[in-house]
């Protein structure tokens, strides 16, 4: 039998005494790494003969899967919608603070903004593996111009578009390229949608329906020409009635094509959402929830005066609002805080709240053979934590890239 270097040189870390989230429960095993990948001791033990070259005691941590952010506008004081000449360094800084709160991939968002904005910004938006630098770069999440004006919420209504004859040309003139683009966010009630979401789809892009006054029938559509999230369920679209229950009643419709999942991105911040309706939607359709931070430039920050795009916003305890208004513009809330929220507020298992921070994220952007789980082969992206789900310490392709004491904390 080959010996343990004949596969390879790498080291072998085995982390000991923890509970493991694997096939959505906690399960007390230890978790095998080598080369970033997470390792099956079975084939290490009899097919390799092999051993750990490394043992870390986890003193009885949780070891989860990293967090995946999917909706963040900035944060430390940087906005993605402020086309600077120092964007790349900003983009840098927060995937590198957002580390410190579990999140190791993300999405970095841009909210409604003028042709200039997108062109100048997404070509300095790059896909990256995460690092002792800083989380992963999935893609960019664009949300707007494309939405409607009653539910505009903080995007600048001057800035909004709709789609004219050559729809997904009109759209490629906004924003100058798709090449970093993975999300884009629109109103499906819009004409011509229809198209735009079927070519964006061919191109592998989400599309993800927000910002909109669309009844059940247009969101159906919507879905069944190839949208597959929702843009934080509940704000800025129709409030849930009885006989048209709009884009919340595609959580139980049942027009959703076969073996297809509609996801809904939810604000946990115990601000955007009342606890009770949280609880609606996870009842409703659990498997669906994917937890999202909206954070903006101001998360991380005192409360004071800070950017959202192209507007002012208000930062007053928990709540955002734009400047001189009640109107809430995205959250200062982290991830991690929105999984404690989330946990509590619905009574879920730990696995559960978890889960909606990684797993059903990387399910959406169609990556869970290679984030969002702990299983075999897949990219050791892991978080330890302790049993009131607070991060002690962030891994990125098995290596430490963040932890608690380092700060002396």
């Amino acid at each position: 039998m080959p010996s343990n270097k004949s596969v390879s040189d790498a080291p072998i870390v085995q982390f000991t005494n923890c509970r493991i989230l694997r096939s959505h429960r906690l399960q007390r095993e230890d978790l095998w790494v080598r080369e970033g990948k997470i390792l099956n001791p079975e084939k290490l033990f009899f097919d390799e003969k092999g051993s750990a070259d490394i043992q870390l005691d986890c003193k009885d941590s949780i070891i989860a899967p990293g967090f995946i952010d999917v909706q963040i506008n900035g944060g430390f004081g940087v906005d993605f919608s402020l086309a600077t000449d120092d964007f790349k360094s900003g983009i840098d800084l927060v995937s590198k603070k957002i580390l410190s709160h579990g999140v190791t991939s993300f999405c970095p968002t841009l909210v409604t903004s003028p042709p200039s904005v997108y062109h100048q910004v997404l070509p300095q938006i790059s896909i990256r593996n995460g690092g002792a630098h800083g989380a992963g770069i999935l893609g960019a999440h664009l949300e707007g111009p494309f939405i409607s004006k009653e539910k505009k919420g903080a995007h600048p209504e001057h800035c909004l578009r709709t789609f004219e004859t050559g729809a997904f040309q009109d759209l490629l003139a906004t924003y100058g390229s798709l090449d970093c683009v993975r999300i884009v966010t629109l109103a499906p009630e819009m004409k011509r949608s229809s198209e735009v979401i079927q070519e964006l789809t061919k191109q592998g892009i989400c599309v993800s329906l927000g910002h909109s006054v669309a009844n059940l029938s247009q969101a159906e559509e919507a879905v069944q020409h190839g949208a597959t999230f929702i843009t934080h369920l509940f704000n800025a679209m129709l409030p849930f009635h009885h006989r048209d229950p709009g884009i919340v009643g595609l959580l139980t419709s049942d027009k959703i094509p076969p073996g297809r999942r509609v996801f809904y991105g939810m604000i946990s911040d115990g601000i955007h959402t009342n606890p009770a309706a949280l609880r609606i939607a996870h009842r409703a359709h659990p498997k669906g929830l994917v937890l999202v931070t909206d954070a903006i430039a101001g998360m991380g920050l005192a409360p004071g005066r800070h950017t959202l795009g192209q507007q002012v916003v208000e930062i007053d305890g928990l709540n955002t609002y734009i400047a001189g208004t009640k109107t809430l513009s995205g959250s200062v809330a982290t991830m991690d805080a929105c999984v404690r929220h989330f946990q509590e507020a619905t009574g879920c298992s730990v696995e559960t709240a978890l889960e909606a921070a990684s797993l059903h994220p990387a399910q959406l952007l169609g990556i869970e053979h290679q984030k969002g789980t702990l299983n075999y082969d897949s990219d050791a992206d892991f978080l330890m934590l302790n049993d009131g789900l607070y991060v002690q310490a962030t891994y990125i392709a098995g290596e430490e890239v963040w932890r608690q004491d380092a700060l002396g904390m």
